[in-house]
């Protein structure tokens, strides 16, 4: 009889622990369930909100089993691995051998083919046999992983700028003879305080203007003369990110050019301060959406984030960098 009585008790606490076991599974595995577009943890007015729906849309992220992005917790590079894959359709920098060639990536662990591919386009690799898939992603990380992925580079354009052409000696002589020359003969009546007044008059019609450049040597005026182009010192890796970003120090030097052709191409963005790239903090979901939608943008998959939207004031916007 007592055992009857302790039948209901047994039954509900195997619920419970069956609960608590499914509830905890997605934090385990990582194991991410079917697209959706919109999320409860993702509000109309998050600043991420566009890239993550645009993203979702194309099935490019999902959430968990419980219906939730979770924006805000800190993106493993398992989860980069999968993202990669249904993103980006690059060809292979190298063919591994089938099965995992890892030894923290079981072959039957849930993102064992995303990294496979993103270690064959070489988005990713791993080290000494590990690829750490738990590890956490760093901002700068990621975006050394897209640059290097999709073979981004920085190609300095050259800056032009145009100057007065410089009047050769010659001419110069020519000028002062035609000067000369050109004395106005007036008649005596006149009073000797209107002869400065016409001889200015007459000297100022026959008499091309120039003027003197910082050299000493004469030109025409900028209205009248031929301009010469020259070409100066184009704009360097490290000048973009030193203009780009306040903490740009904090970024490896052989990083520089990566970042800086990522932020030349409008990729980076920065949440809450655009100027702050914060190179070594683990990127968080949300970032990683508007990182990721930024480059599908840059290679025209996705459209452009409009520039009236919230989110559109954290893109880093390299015309705009001053």
């Amino acid at each position: 009889m007592n055992n009857l009585r302790r039948l209901p008790i047994i039954s509900a606490s195997i619920v419970t622990i069956g609960l608590a076991i499914g509830a905890a599974i997605p934090l385990v595995t990582n194991a991410q369930s079917s697209p959706q577009s919109t999320f409860p943890d993702v509000k109309p007015d998050y600043w991420a909100q566009p890239f993550i729906k645009g993203l979702a849309e194309r099935n490019v992220i999902t959430g968990y089993p419980d219906g939730r992005y979770r924006p805000k917790q800190a993106l493993d590079r398992d989860e980069f691995a999968a993202i990669i894959r249904k993103a980006f359709d690059q060809d292979k920098e190298k063919q591994i051998k089938s099965g995992s060639i890892y030894k923290d990536v079981p072959e039957g662990y849930w993102a064992n083919k995303a990294i496979e591919e993103a270690v064959e386009a070489g988005f990713l690799s791993g080290n000494e046999n590990l690829f750490r898939p738990r590890k956490e992603v760093t901002k700068l990380e990621a975006i050394n992983a897209l640059a290097r992925g999709l073979d981004l580079s920085y190609k300095p354009a050259t800056v032009t700028t145009t100057t007065p052409k410089i009047i050769p000696p010659y001419i110069r002589r020519r000028i002062a003879r035609r000067k000369r020359k050109s004395r106005v003969m007036l008649p005596i009546a006149m009073t000797s305080l209107m002869q400065p007044l016409l001889i200015q008059k007459a000297n100022a019609a026959k008499t091309p203007k120039i003027s003197q450049n910082n050299s000493g040597n004469s030109s025409t005026a900028a209205n009248n003369s031929k301009q010469n182009t020259t070409a100066t010192a184009p704009l360097s890796a490290a000048s973009i990110v030193q203009q780009a970003y306040k903490d740009a120090n904090k970024i490896p030097e052989n990083a520089v050019p990566r970042v800086a052709a990522a932020t030349k191409q409008n990729i980076v963005v920065n949440y809450p301060n655009s100027n702050i790239l914060n190179p070594n903090r683990a990127i968080s979901r949300g970032e990683t959406a508007a990182l990721v939608y930024q480059t599908m943008a840059a290679q025209g998959k996705v459209p452009p984030i409009e520039n009236n939207s919230l989110a559109s004031k954290y893109i880093v916007k390299f015309k705009d960098v001053k």
